[in-house]
């Protein structure tokens, strides 16, 4: 029996330096429900595409480090042009347990969303295994703003463990979305404002000194980065600053 129901399933691994790890990672992720791994290398100063390669995975390198979101936006693309069904990022430094990816296809294809992302917050683990408290504060309000604002009912719009079908991506406008950690809130905006079908999925959170995390002043930044993207589309809407990105268009796929 064919475990992705005659669909093609992508992964995109973001890595930067995590030639310690992506062995470990990709390993867990269970046999049968992928078709093809592209590494997506930004500018690594370790021997993470040797790995890659090593392990027979597809590879694309960044020769220096672009940023998180320009490292999916290369993913995605690369995904589509392999005319990819679903695509399932997960991380190469392994902070997101690799092996829920069959739990994503399956909203995908058994239940037709069109976005699934993972939720640090059901599983009520968050603080115990890890999380500062500066952090899951500005996560709970920023949350509650945007589901507030975009009239959607996610419990984690911060997380990094997404997925998307092709249909989805096709109508992203990825080259006006930031090339920076606030791309996964930009295009969970996008879902939103689409009234795209979104679905969650609960798991462990994972703050161990393999994974990589984000510094203070970095999540600062990414924090106030949101906040202005809020004002940015409230602004739109409002009809005063009209914004691309905000633009809602339907693709037609060939």
């Amino acid at each position: 029996m064919d475990k992705k129901g005659n669909k093609k399933v992508i992964v995109i691994m973001p890595a930067y330096n995590v030639a310690n790890v992506l062995e470990k990672t990709v390993s867990g992720i269970p046999k049968g429900w992928v078709d093809e791994i592209i590494v997506v290398n930004d500018g690594s100063a370790d021997g993470t595409p040797e790995i890659a390669k090593k392990l027979g995975l597809s590879l694309v390198s960044h020769s220096r480090s672009h940023g998180y979101g320009a490292v999916q936006k290369t993913g995605y693309k690369e995904a589509l042009k392999r005319r990819a069904d679903f695509v399932v990022m997960v991380h190469g430094d392994n902070q997101y347990d690799p092996s829920l990816v069959p739990e994503f296809v399956k909203k995908m294809r058994d239940e037709g969303y069109d976005v699934v992302t993972g939720s640090r917050m059901i599983l009520g683990d968050v603080l115990k295994n890890g999380m500062p408290l500066w952090k899951y504060i500005p996560n709970r309000f920023l949350t509650w703003l945007e589901n507030t604002i975009f009239q959607t009912h996610v419990t984690d719009y911060h997380n990094g463990y997404r997925a998307f079908t092709a249909d989805f991506l096709h109508q992203i406008p990825l080259d006006l979305l930031s090339d920076k950690f606030d791309f996964d809130t930009d295009i969970l905006i996008q879902a939103a404002i689409r009234k795209a079908r979104i679905a969650e999925i609960p798991h462990p959170t994972r703050y161990e000194d393999e994974n990589s995390q984000m510094p203070f002043k970095k999540a600062v930044r990414y924090g106030l980065m949101i906040a202005v993207t809020v004002v940015h589309y409230l602004l739109h809407k409002a009809g005063i600053w009209k914004q691309k990105a905000f633009e809602v268009k339907h693709v037609k796929v060939e």
